[in-house]
């Protein structure tokens, strides 16, 4: 096709698209504007689907040729500016500035980077597409959108107008734009820039990583030795803030190369970017489907078979229910949509057996896509560098935390942390923000900055009682709970939702049948052992909780007033004239997340009052630990009171939570007027 023909069908594109009319629109604000411009820019929305309908070859030219197209649009739209007397002011065809924004680009193979690939692709010029995570950005600053130029020889025809007008182009750096060297086509003196004309735009600069590097900071190895690197992203103008710290991203964007001192780094100039939604599973193994329908008469049967089989691999079937139980409620209560902070679920275990506890919470962070096991060499927190490319301006990195985002952060051992760690940790739990501060004496134009996070991840930590025993033989602590935990700070421990004891002497954790399967496993790591381990594999428990952690669910009006009853009732009998309430204010938070937990483990879309005993029991279970026993009396081991070996035992537990569920009811009753429950006569 011929130039003329390439831009006829510009005309018609822009025409049926919409876009003409808008680019009218955007004239008016210009031409209406008493300042005077010596760039127009303009953004022109492209469908390529749509264009290449129109017109496969100017398609096809815009895909692969994106500057060449530019400046077809730009012959196209300065004819219409003249021909419709859209600006007055505009004099040349240099000073319009067409900016193409892609929508999208084809799903096909040839236009997606994968960033592990080798050797990657950065001379074509063209539009390709990458997905990833952000690990880093830096503030926003300003870059030279355009500028004009004029010849220094009073005497020569181009040392006024409009005809030496330079503007960005994707990949371009600050000194192609502006710089001292510009000599005049027409008699070679040197160019001089009017810098009441320059034009400046936000940019900020990102560093971008591969879905797959997550596998890096599992705490599952990967078999296959891998080598991940980041890219480099620019964000201009409009796009600028447009993104988030460990967000991921379909960026569409052109490759290019920015030389920086003695290196050369290869970066990616981004025309579009948008947030990745994953999809969600349509449903759950048909050994799950079977195992549901066959509990479906039982609000709790499902839920326990589930805890008492889980994480075969690590442990026996059997042991450390309570625990495995919680681990997976807290799993299901990560989302891959946006979610509410209150959804977080946060457990701190307190435990001698520490080799497997950290063996199991291991093996469970790798059953969500965004599971972190932080490395105790990197910051669990956003830290700051100086920016790389001469900027001057600060780089915020990106922790464990912020890559853990809508998943699990697992920090291993918490007395592992200093002091003023641990500080910032019980900070961000009970705020979920983290808030970096940028000193502008150091990084920028010397004026204070402040950035502020949202922390939406889940933290799984563990403490080791014979190390913090050992530490501490020479305090005069009191045991007021079932544990000494003299060593963490009272309000920290308020912070983490769930604490678990996980003692081997008592009779939910045997000591005998993990032993047994320690040897076994030492002696053929790849036998399986149990035949559950067959039935109900990793990936089938993986399915589940993908699947579960997308459901909405809606809380029940009785489960409700049977929260609110319980803290009420709580709060009350659990004050005392000198200290208060011993329930922080994320109390009533924690039971409706533990609530909704459960309903999601057990794959309904309403919270019951099933769930919330399932919830009182833990979460009044924590209470005993930290402040002893009170009125509202349980077992140590409430949720798993027989081994669930057979029917028969589940049967007993339903009929021992039944009873627990009276004494709930009566309790709030007794404890906590205006709260009355709806019994089931009623």
């Amino acid at each position: 096709m011929s130039n003329l023909q390439l831009k006829e069908a510009a005309l018609v594109y822009l025409d049926r698209s919409g876009g003409l009319q808008k680019f009218i629109e955007d004239c008016k604000l210009y031409n209406d504007s008493k300042q005077s411009y010596a760039v127009y820019r303009f953004n022109i929305s492209i469908n390529p689907s749509d264009i290449v309908e129109l017109d496969a070859v100017l398609g096809n030219y815009i895909l692969h040729e994106p500057l060449k197209a530019a400046q077809l649009f730009q012959s196209v739209c300065f004819v219409a500016v003249k021909t419709l007397n859209l600006i007055e002011q505009l004099q040349t065809e240099t000073q319009i500035n067409i900016v193409l924004k892609l929508t999208h680009l084809p799903l096909l193979p040839n236009y997606g980077l994968d960033l592990c690939e080798f050797p990657f692709d950065y001379l074509s010029q063209r539009f390709y597409m990458i997905q990833g995570i952000i690990i880093a950005m830096t503030t926003v600053t300003k870059y030279t959108q355009g500028a004009r130029f004029l010849c220094s020889d009073e005497t020569c025809p181009l040392s006024e107008g409009f005809r030496y007008i330079r503007v960005h182009v994707p990949g371009a750096t600050e000194s192609t734009t502006v710089r001292s060297d510009f000599s005049c086509n027409l008699c070679t003196s040197p160019l001089r820039e009017d810098r009441k004309f320059r034009v400046l735009g936000d940019k900020q600069i990102a560093e971008i990583i591969t879905t797959k590097s997550l596998t890096a900071f599992r705490g599952c190895p990967n078999n296959q030795p891998m080598r991940f690197q980041s890219l480099t992203v620019f964000l201009r103008d409009e796009l600028s803030n447009k993104i988030k710290i460990g967000s991921e991203y379909i960026i569409v964007g052109i490759p290019t190369c920015v030389k920086n001192s003695s290196q050369t780094i290869v970066c990616i100039e981004a025309n579009s970017i948008n947030l990745y939604s994953p999809k969600v599973p349509s449903g759950i193994s048909d050994n799950f489907r079977y195992l549901l329908s066959f509990t479906s008469h039982s609000c709790w049967k499902f839920t326990a078979i589930l805890a008492n089989i889980f994480a075969s691999q690590i442990v026996p079937p059997g042991t450390y229910n309570m625990l495995k139980l919680c681990l997976l409620m807290s799993l299901v209560q990560t989302n891959d949509r946006n979610k509410e902070v209150e959804d977080c679920l946060d457990i701190l275990i307190v435990t001698s057996d520490t080799l497997l506890v950290d063996r199991l919470l291991n093996f469970c962070v790798c059953l969500v896509p965004r599971g972190i096991r932080h490395p105790t060499s990197s910051e669990i927190f956003p830290t700051l560098s100086r920016d790389k490319y001469g900027t001057g301006v600060a780089s915020i990195q990106a922790c464990s935390a912020l890559l853990a985002k809508d998943g699990i952060c697992y920090i291993g051992d918490l007395l592992s942390h200093r002091k003023d760690k641990l500080e910032l940790l019980q900070s961000v739990l009970e705020s979920r923000n983290i808030t970096v501060y940028i000193p502008g004496k150091k990084y920028g134009d010397g004026v204070d900055q402040q950035v502020t996070f949202s922390v939406q991840s889940s933290f799984w930590s563990f403490i080791d009682v014979d190390s913090s025993s050992k530490r501490h033989v020479h305090r005069n602590s009191t045991l007021i709970g079932q544990v000494d935990f003299s060593l963490i700070p009272a309000n920290l421990m308020d912070a983490f939702g769930l604490l678990i004891y996980c003692n081997e002497s008592s009779p939910c954790h045997p000591v005998l049948p993990s032993v047994q399967h320690s040897l076994k496993k030492a002696i053929d790591p790849e036998k399986v052992l149990y035949e559950t381990s067959k039935k109900f594999t990793e990936q089938d428990y993986e399915k589940l909780i993908a699947f579960a952690k997308n459901l909405h669910v809606e809380i029940s009006l009785e489960a409700e007033k049977m929260i609110h009853g319980y803290y009420l009732a709580s709060r009350r009998i659990r004050t005392d004239s000198i200290h208060g309430s011993k329930l922080s204010a994320s109390a009533l938070k924690c039971l409706v997340s533990l609530s909704e937990a459960h309903a999601r483990l057990s794959l309904r879309n309403k919270v019951l009052k099933e769930d919330v005993l399932i919830a009182v029991l833990l979460f009044e279970t924590s209470l005993t630990l930290k402040y002893g026993a009170a009125v509202f009396c349980i077992a140590p081991n409430a949720l798993f009171p027989f081994d669930l070996c057979d029917e028969v035992h589940l049967e007993e537990r339903d009929a021992y939570l039944i009873q627990c569920q009276q004494q709930l009811q009566e309790f709030i009753e007794a404890y906590g007027p205006g709260s009355v429950i709806a019994t089931n006569e009623e």
